[in-house]
């Protein structure tokens, strides 16, 4: 595919396809020479069709920014297609794409019952699955993604909610057709199977918040279900989104952080020391900057906003590329390089400002636990193959995770 720059109008274009077979397995190179443009960091990306922000400070700045958001400007919503229906029904109770006072009100709801005290409750529970999934691999070559990466945080959330853990593959099934339409590219077979995820994923939690509302349990379903704000509870369509969510959301990203975590850890042959205690917790901060499994998050500005070799005009859509800021040599010292001990600056990996990942607190504990289970159970793990990236932008994960002891 064409790669480069050229200048038209107010602003430099970008023409990079994000299922360039180079750019897929190293964005990362890609993103230093669009820093580097004379006339970036923020340049037009003509396959997006968008700005797009590769500079840690403006992606930073935009991502607290209050005159962006999520919510599509009311003069730019479209009619939804028929065969998207019950997709959009769930997108519009999500609070990932909303903005206050329906964003502050929900997520406030939701913290209620996602609490730290709770998630950090969940520990002993963490290790449980990670001993029980370590002990049943093969003595082979085996991969990781799915007989441990992706378990995890799935049967995790599942525990989370309250619904049973034995349909995690189902809630996997449902989350992997759901999140496939923010990938490059996406079709109407992927939109349709998309929405038939959304509709029966949505029937499932219908009757199943029905169940809770008539015999609560210690689950976060009923705890939602309880939750109050101003006198106000969130209605069952809101409770559906907002699970659904957490499950989308959480899976995905944990699941192929600890991926590109492994496989960072094995290419530059981490010492173990690494990965205990009090260590664990920045090398996982290290894994999230160098490697993040989520590369963009897109806003909406609402007025014109300046960005210094540009401006951005209201109702226009940005890309802030969360992967290209914690490479930015502005704020990183040798970004490139890999280094558990690096000082604690922080990164974008969960985003930023209003939208910041509700799930971080529990991704980053899924992350420790996972990790330090992993090699003290296989201390000699090394990798049977190269590992290689998916052409699944702007999700950044690995197609498979080759390991062997």
């Amino acid at each position: 595919m064409t790669r480069g720059a050229i200048k038209t109008g107010r602003m430099k274009t970008l023409i990079l396809s994000p299922h360039d077979p180079d750019f897929v397995q190293n964005p990362y190179a890609a993103y230093a020479r669009a820093r580097a443009d004379e006339d970036g960091p923020v340049l037009y990306w003509e396959d997006y069709g968008m700005l797009a922000a590769f500079d840690a400070a403006t992606v930073q700045a935009l991502l607290r920014d209050r005159r962006l958001g999520r919510e599509i400007p009311a003069d730019q919503r479209q009619p939804v297609p028929p065969h998207m229906t019950d997709f959009y029904a769930v997108e519009a109770q999500s609070m990932l794409e909303l903005e206050p006072p329906a964003h502050t009100r929900l997520r406030g709801l939701v913290l209620r019952a996602f609490t730290s005290r709770r998630i950090a409750g969940l520990a002993p529970e963490i290790e449980a699955i990670a001993a029980d999934l370590l002990d049943g691999l093969p003595d082979g070559p085996v991969d990781l993604i799915p007989t441990y990466c992706t378990q995890i945080p799935v049967r995790i959330i599942a525990r989370l909610l309250g619904v049973p853990e034995d349909m995690w593959p189902d809630l996997l099934r449902w989350s992997n057709a759901m999140v496939a339409v923010y990938q490059a590219g996406r079709t109407v077979a992927v939109e349709k199977a998309a929405n038939a995820a959304a509709a029966e994923f949505s029937a499932f939690l219908r009757g199943y918040v029905d169940q809770r509302r008539s015999d609560p349990r210690d689950d976060l379903i009923t705890q939602l279900i309880a939750a109050e704000q101003d006198g106000e509870k969130l209605s069952t369509d809101a409770l559906i989104g907002t699970c659904i969510l957490l499950l989308n959301a959480g899976h995905e990203a944990t699941v192929h952080a600890l991926g590109n975590g492994v496989a960072c850890l094995l290419r530059h042959e981490t010492s173990p020391d690494a990965l205990e205690a009090p260590r664990i917790a920045a090398t996982v901060e290290e894994i999230l900057r160098y490697d993040p499994p989520l590369h963009v998050f897109e806003r909406f500005a609402y007025e014109d906003i300046d960005l210094g070799n540009g401006v951005l005009r209201k109702g226009d859509k940005i890309a802030l590329i969360l992967g290209a800021a914690g490479r930015d040599p502005a704020l990183y010292d040798d970004p490139d390089r890999f280094d558990p001990d690096r000082s604690g600056k922080p990164h974008a990996a969960f985003g930023g400002g209003l939208h910041f990942c509700v799930g971080a607190p529990l991704a980053r504990l899924e992350m420790q636990i996972a990790l330090r289970a992993l090699f003290a159970h296989a201390p000699d793990l090394r990798l049977a193959e190269t590992p290689r990236y998916a052409d699944s932008y702007h999700f950044h994960k690995l197609e498979r995770l080759m390991v062997c002891s």
